[in-house]
């Protein structure tokens, strides 16, 4: 059994790396806040679907990957800005646009996980999980 000491991190390197050779669908470990970045995701367009698998200790998120027209995957990069070791926390009025208006940014905020777009039209501020386009 592989610990993974940063699920965020594991996440979204995964869906970079799977997207860069091909693959349709990738699995990996359930969490309550990898089910919460994946709903975010999905809701803007970056992944096409995910469903959980199996019971208890064993569940799993099975991911299917979105794909432009000319088969390049939609997810082309990502930044992982806070980190296990150094947590990045931003105020509302320090959240601005990803790539201007081309990326997003997913924030954990007290009322979910959610954009930067979303962030600042709810006036909430929160921790900087990553930055993905």
């Amino acid at each position: 059994m592989v610990m993974i000491t940063d699920p965020i991190g594991d996440l979204i390197i995964r869906l970079k790396n799977a997207g860069m050779v091909g693959h349709t669908e990738v699995s990996l470990p359930y969490s309550k806040l990898k089910e919460a970045v994946l709903e975010t995701l999905k809701k803007n367009g970056y992944i096409k679907d995910f469903e959980k698998h199996g019971k208890g200790v064993k569940k799993s998120l099975k991911i299917s990957l979105f794909y432009n027209t000319d088969k390049t995957p939609r997810i082309s990069a990502v930044k992982r800005i806070s980190k296990p070791g150094r947590r990045i926390y931003k105020d509302v009025k320090n959240i601005f646009p990803v790539r201007y208006g081309k990326g997003i940014m997913i924030i954990s905020t007290s009322k979910g996980v959610m954009t930067n777009n979303d962030a600042v039209k709810e006036k909430v501020g929160g921790e900087i999980l990553f930055e993905i386009w």
